[in-house]
């Protein structure tokens, strides 16, 4: 493979049965953030999204509508990139699975894997929900439903080709082991390793009780099932079967960015496909957490989503961005709430980032006439600022590599923002309206010209992750058009804003908003479509038989996050992993704060009912003993891994 390979990087492609909610835009500037990392620091990237358009459920959709197929994915493939523009997702390659080329790089890989002889006929009878278009065995379900959507499976026969997934198992195992295909989180590759160990039956890839569809290239009136084409993406975009001097260059993917949920059709199916083909398998796989509304996934059947078009429109895509980036590692889950939202906006945002830039800004035009003045000797409070700068992009990249195991943008925001709250710092020491009046002028040069010069790396840093803003600041700066390719390995070291430039009349990035409760959606009911309303938890208190006692499913659970329920000083918000993840909401507040619990080990009831506290979903309970503010949790031994059953 040739070093001067490009960077592959790839999103899921998305159903358009529904425009984009807050969590599908966070999969996407996650991934954007890495995009413009490394095309800043000088490495050539392709970026690719995508759209996937062969679904039962697409067909559906656009006969509701009174549209051909086509010409409903046509109207909703120019809704989502006009989504993904306002926000500033910087892709190189838009595939919809409705192009000719696409259709022609499936039936070339179909007609690989069949030749190949790994390809064969069989009549399917199982259950499957259109919803997700996925085939379940009846032990993955959740008390009869879909995981996912929380509906019955339909029961369906019908005559199929299967690809033959079991062959492959013991050759994923080992290269899932040796990181020849790295899955991260730890957390996911753990999963993968447990269902290969499960063991893996050959699965369906074609179905005949419909036409919408790719053909089979072997028996025209099946056509290929949804999820075989989808993956077929990630080559068919850079030319598998038409263009082969692109797909040498580029393949394989560096980084396939997925949802948590799709990871065993990422990691296990599609290099069990490529395998099949004789090709190589990509070289990552980022399994990225959700992003839940107070607590409970969005989703449009439970009517509770929330758009980045509702955010962006009002409050500017960057807001969007850095909120959901700002709180917990990408491999992790996040929580939107309105209230955390708007502090956020008014705290970091407006207080800090913008009040720097403004005051920045306002003092050159003030006190130089709108030019940044030379540096003189710098003084201790100027070199600890600069020092802070020069730490600031090698600090920020650690927290970008995911090779550790997380890509934890949270911590590379939080780290940016200590030197954005050093340089208000800064200025409140120096006070340069203090050096005016005393007629300092070689120090208040000095102090003018390093504000400036930590805005300047600052703006550098941040441009991957709030690009509109970036370049506000640059224009205010008087460097336009400063983020590009290979700033950051040629500009940031100190002192090379140039002094006489000639900066812009101030303006703020982010004018500070009030909160307006009418306005915010609201989440509703999936059956009622009212507003839940809050219910306090009633808890009582009777006997159980000892058959009772034994249908009790207790399992060792490790916290992973905490937080509390908002308005509450009892209840926390716990996702803990028993083998795969589950939100808990736990009374323990009042006895161990959420940073106590993290890492505990723990004994969690696995199979109690589902239920909502506070507009929460949680989904088993953490057993402890004690009153509210002496509590102990019931703790397993050290020995035992997440997921172990007690008995």
């Amino acid at each position: 493979m040739s070093s001067n390979k490009p960077f592959f990087l790839t999103t899921a492609i998305d159903y358009v049965n529904n425009i984009p909610h807050i969590g599908t835009a966070y999969e996407k500037i996650g991934a954007d953030v890495i995009a413009r990392f490394k095309r800043l620091e000088g490495q050539e990237v392709f970026f690719l999204m995508g759209n996937d358009e062969h679904s039962i459920n697409v067909k559906k959709e656009a006969q509701s509508r009174n549209l051909s197929p086509l010409d409903y994915c046509d109207q909703m493939a120019g809704q989502f990139q006009q989504i993904w523009k306002k926000l500033g997702i910087s892709y190189d390659r838009f595939i919809r699975t409705t192009e000719k080329r696409h259709e022609q790089s499936v039936q070339a890989l179909f007609k690989k894997i069949y030749d190949n002889g790994d390809i064969y006929p069989a009549k399917y009878h199982g259950l499957y929900c259109e919803s997700c278009e996925t085939f379940y065995h009846e032990k993955d379900l959740e008390n009869g439903c879909c995981p996912q959507h929380g509906k019955e499976p339909e029961w369906i026969e019908e005559d199929n080709y299967f690809f033959a997934l079991s062959r492959y198992s013991e050759r994923l195992r080992k290269y899932i082991k040796e990181n020849k295909i790295l899955i991260l989180p730890e957390i996911r590759k753990n999963e993968i390793i447990n269902v290969i160990k499960g063991g893996l039956e050959d699965i369906s890839i074609s179905r005949s009780s419909f036409d919408w569809g790719i053909p089979l290239p072997i028996q025209p009136d099946h056509v290929v099932y949804v999820w075989f084409d989808a993956l077929i993406n990630y080559i068919s975009a850079i030319g598998y079967g038409w263009d082969d001097e692109m797909f040498n260059r580029l393949w394989p993917a560096d980084m396939h960015v997925i949802g948590k949920d799709i990871t065993r059709f990422h990691c296990i199916i599609w290099p069990a496909m490529l395998l099949a083909a004789g090709l190589e398998i990509p070289r990552m796989v980022f399994g990225h957490g959700f992003v839940y509304l107070k607590g409970e996934k969005m989703s449009k059947t439970l009517g509770n989503v929330i758009t980045p078009m509702d955010i962006a429109d009002v409050y500017g895509p960057d807001a969007l961005r850095y909120y959901l980036l700002r709180d917990t590692g990408f491999g992790k889950d996040g929580n939107f709430t309105w209230e955390n939202f708007l502090e956020r906006f008014n705290g970091d945002l407006a207080n800090d980032f913008g009040n720097l830039l403004q005051r920045v800004t306002s003092m050159i035009h003030r006190y130089r006439s709108g030019s940044i003045p030379a540096p003189y000797y710098l003084e201790d409070a100027d070199q600890a600022l600069k020092e802070s700068c020069l730490q600031l992009y090698p600090e920020v990249k650690a927290c970008l590599e995911p090779s550790q195991g997380e890509i934890n943008f949270h911590l590379a925001l939080a780290r940016t923002w200590e030197t954005i709250r050093l340089g208000n710092k800064y200025i409140d020491q120096c006070a340069p309206w203090d050096l005016q009046k005393k007629g300092l002028q070689e120090r208040l040069d000095t102090v003018l010209y390093c504000a400036a010069e930590c805005m300047r790396f600052v703006g550098l840093v941040i441009s991957p992750f709030l690009p509109f803003s970036a370049d506000n600041l640059f224009e205010q700066l008087g460097i336009p058009d400063y983020a590009q390719p290979g700033r950051l390995t040629k500009e940031l070291t100190w002192g090379r804003l140039p002094p006489q430039t000639a900066i812009s009349e101030p303006k703020p990035l982010f004018p500070r908003i009030q909160a307006k409760k009418d306005k915010q959606p609201k989440a509703k009911t999936a059956a009622t479509g009212k507003k839940t309303k809050k219910k306090e938890v009633q808890e009582e208190f009777k006997e159980v038989s000892f058959s009772q006692f034994q249908q009790l499913d207790l399992r060792v659970g490790k916290i992973l996050q905490a937080e509390r329920v908002p308005d509450t000083d009892k209840l926390i918000n716990l996702v803990v992993d028993i083998g795969e993840e589950r939100r808990i909401i736990a009374g323990i507040g009042k006895a161990y704060t959420p940073e106590a619990l993290i890492g505990q080990t723990v004994v969690v009831v696995a199979n109690l009912k589902p239920t909502r506290i506070r507009g929460n979903l949680s989904e088993g309970m953490i057993l402890a003993a004690g009153n509210d503010q002496d509590l102990a949790l019931t703790t397993a031994p050290e020995s035992a891994e997440p997921g172990d059953k007690i008995s």
